[in-house]
């Protein structure tokens, strides 16, 4: 007899039903069917959560350990991630379509998030400063307190522990509210840590919505010290709107219309199978996806005709299947946006080179031509798999329409002059430019965007300065 699986909020070191026992249910994209039943919380979820956090940080062990035993902790809990590997990709692959092979890799990355941000917040330098006055001052990285990410559903497992690995290795607690369609993992991790050995308290997850639920209460409560969020901009700024009421720093990585230049020196093949991954990995719903594809002049129509061979030929199916390359999209009212899309493309003046819409909830890869700069879909983020590609001639022009958006996430640029992509990447805004590739990061390195693609960065040291409160010490050395 099948059982469906259930996931409860972990709070205080345990796995608890909502107080009015409340469920709701996840749902299998592929399927359309709710595989799982999930504790629905709301505000008094919320300030259990948060109350745990609070005393946990204020009274015990967690912010006062050494870094050596929290980073055995978080080591020890991404032994246990790695352990689960075939739980936790299974999970998100169940909740939001993503193919399994790609969930594995997150799980991975997941993982590795723990035991960088251990091993970072290990070794990292502060600044000692030697004055000339008989003083000398130095700095310390003190935890702020209680953080409250926000994770989105697209990268769910990966983006919530970019978030938590450094919050807990810099000593700060945890209440982590994962997106309401993709809970399960974020369920499971809370598990881990339990069996890891952490502090009850520690790392905190509350199922439920955002306005007038769980997200709205952690967004308001003055309780929490710091609110990291990933996901679409109009819901930052709602988010930053709240927070401000108490002056709550938060850090937004939001929405993108990321450019992607071709120049006509770029190795061919290398360029149209990144640009292929760039925007149809995860079936588009990635912020990070070069949703706008600039190609060179002399190069547009071989590259465009390779370009959309290669999007025909991606593998489509079910999620679960190690062989599938490309699966539905992950919700219906998500399908039912990107769709939208589509439906105008005649009347906004351009045309679909390839591409339509495929079984329940699938849009196969789509490419867009001819498409007027002013249309929406040249203008505005579908977080799907719609490229929309246009030729250029110089690279002046093409600098101007990379940077024509609101928007400032990323772009990808190929070439083979090592001076051309020295200046252009100097001249996109953005926060992140990748040369001859895509997607590929270190850790160590700032991650974030400018203007409506968010505020702050994270990443190594950057991430240290987010979660901590620098603190400057200064010492008389010399009396005389």
């Amino acid at each position: 007899m099948d059982v469906t699986p259930f996931f409860g909020h972990i709070i205080d070191g345990k796995e608890i039903e909502s107080a009015d026992g409340s469920r709701f249910v996840t749902v299998n994209p592929w399927t359309r069917e709710s595989w799982a039943e999930v504790a629905l919380g709301g505000a008094l979820e919320a300030d259990l959560a948060i109350a745990a956090a609070r005393r946990a940080f204020d009274e015990g062990p967690w912010p006062r350990m050494g870094f050596g035993t929290r980073q055995e902790l978080l080591h020890r809990l991404g032994d246990l991630m790695e352990s689960h590997t075939d739980e936790l990709a299974a999970a998100d692959s169940r909740d939001m379509g993503k193919p399994l092979a790609q969930c594995r890799h997150d799980v991975a990355r997941a993982a590795l998030n723990f035991r960088f941000f251990a091993d970072h917040a290990k070794m990292a330098v502060a600044d000692t400063l030697p004055m000339d006055t008989g003083h000398h001052a130095y700095v310390r990285f003190e935890p702020a307190g209680v953080v409250g990410p926000i994770a989105p559903w697209n990268f769910a497992l990966m983006l919530e522990t970019w978030k938590v690995a450094p919050a807990l290795a810099w000593g700060n607690t945890v209440v982590l509210k994962p997106a309401e369609d993709t809970p399960a993992s974020a369920a499971i991790l809370g598990r881990l840590a339990i069996e890891a050995g952490f502090p009850d308290g520690v790392l905190n997850v509350v199922h439920g919505y955002g306005p007038d639920s769980v997200g709205e209460a952690l967004t308001t409560d003055p309780r929490v010290d710091r609110i990291t969020f990933t996901g679409e901009t109009g819901t930052g700024r709602i988010i930053a709107a709240a927070a401000a009421k108490n002056l709550t720093p938060v850090s937004l990585e939001l929405g993108g219309k990321n450019a992607n230049i071709v120049f006509a020196d770029a190795e061919l093949d290398n360029a149209v199978d990144w640009s292929i991954q760039s925007i149809f990995r995860n079936a588009g719903q990635i912020c990070l996806s070069g949703s706008r594809l600039y190609v060179q002049r002399p190069i547009f129509d071989e590259f465009l005709a390779r370009f959309v061979a290669k999007a025909e030929a991606m593998k489509i199916g079910d999620p679960l299947d190690p062989t599938t390359e490309f699966g539905p999209l992950a919700t219906e009212e998500h399908f039912t946006k990107v769709k939208g899309y589509l439906d105008t493309v005649e009347a906004e003046g351009g045309r679909i080179a390839t591409g339509d819409l495929g079984e329940g909830w699938v849009v196969r890869p789509t490419v867009l031509v001819d498409m007027p700069l002013d249309s929406t879909q040249v203008r505005e983020e579908i977080f799907g798999p719609v490229v929309v590609v246009h030729p250029f001639d110089t690279e002046d022009e093409v600098v101007a329409l990379a940077n024509g958006t609101p928007y400032g996430l990323d772009a990808q640029l190929f070439t083979e002059n090592l001076s051309r992509a020295h200046r252009v990447s100097a001249r996109l805004d953005v926060g992140t430019v990748w040369v001859n590739c895509s997607f590929i990061r270190d850790l160590r390195a700032p991650f974030g965007g400018v203007g409506s693609s968010g505020i702050g960065r994270e990443g190594g040291n950057f991430s240290r300065e987010f979660f901590t409160e620098p603190k400057a010490v200064i010492m008389q050395v010399d009396s005389a």
